[in-house]
């Protein structure tokens, strides 16, 4: 019986694993076109459509909320699939699978207003005329804060200290969702020589296995975004490193 409870264990997270990677495609795929509508916003602006670019912002955010109603459903499934166990009843689905949206809903649920990547639109077009200038209602320091937030964990592969934007081959734990270059996190696990391999984040519990640490398809267009947000708020902090790029895509 225990045998048979672990297999259907195991078949459900597979199949969660595999729902999710479809998923992540479709809001991956939703993150192109927002970042499409944002480079026509800003054309639009710089030939004074602003009744156009207006068009274009509401379509933005029922992006942005197609996107949160995507990503609820991911962690739903991910949620579900990791703590599914067979019981001697059958289990209700549908009923499970709507509590644990509306749990993920109230605790992942931001106003599309207040996501990060609806003010990289707004900022966008308001630099097209007015680049260094404080948008209405909002300081300086309230520019720089949200401008560069981002959904990547850590800016910073913990193996190599290379910033993850100038990683030629990121790649994500599906675990603990922190980032790393290929190279240096399967050196990194393959040189437990069968122990348990830690993350290497300070603080982090997740261990992690070869095939858990892929580069999903959202990885490389956050990562874009992020170098978008970096760039619309003036220098930073991040210095690329150039040195080893060679070696690391030869590999």
């Amino acid at each position: 019986m225990a045998s048979t409870s672990s297999a259907s264990s195991s078949r459900m997270k597979t199949a969660a694993m595999a729902l999710q990677s479809d998923n992540q495609t479709i809001i991956a795929e939703i993150r192109r076109t927002m970042n499409m509508f944002k480079d026509i916003a800003v054309d639009l602006e710089a030939d004074h459509q602003s009744e156009m670019v207006k068009e274009l912002e509401v379509g933005f955010i029922q992006l942005l909320e197609t996107t949160g109603d995507c990503m609820h459903f991911s962690a739903a499934i991910e949620s579900i699939g990791n703590g599914y166990e067979p019981k001697e009843q059958l289990t209700d689905f549908k009923k499970l699978f709507d509590e644990e949206i509306e749990k993920q809903k109230s605790r992942l649920s931001v106003a599309p207003e207040k996501d990060p990547l609806f003010r990289q639109f707004t900022a966008a077009v308001w630099n097209v005329n007015h680049a260094g200038q404080p948008m209405p209602g909002e300081e300086e320091e309230d520019i720089i804060v949200t401008s560069t937030q981002s959904n990547l964990l850590n800016v910073n592969c913990p193996l190599s200290g290379k910033p993850i934007v100038t990683l030629s081959d990121p790649v994500r734990s599906m675990d603990c969702k922190h980032i790393y270059g290929k190279k240096f996190i399967m050196h990194y696990i393959k040189s437990t020589k069968g122990l348990q391999a830690k993350c290497p984040i300070t603080g982090c519990p997740k261990i992690l296995r070869e095939d858990r640490v892929v580069c999903d398809p959202l990885l490389r267009i956050e990562i874009e975004e992020m170098k978008a947000m970096s760039k619309e708020s003036g220098p930073t902090n991040i210095v690329e490193d150039f040195t080893d790029l060679n070696e690391e895509e030869s590999e």
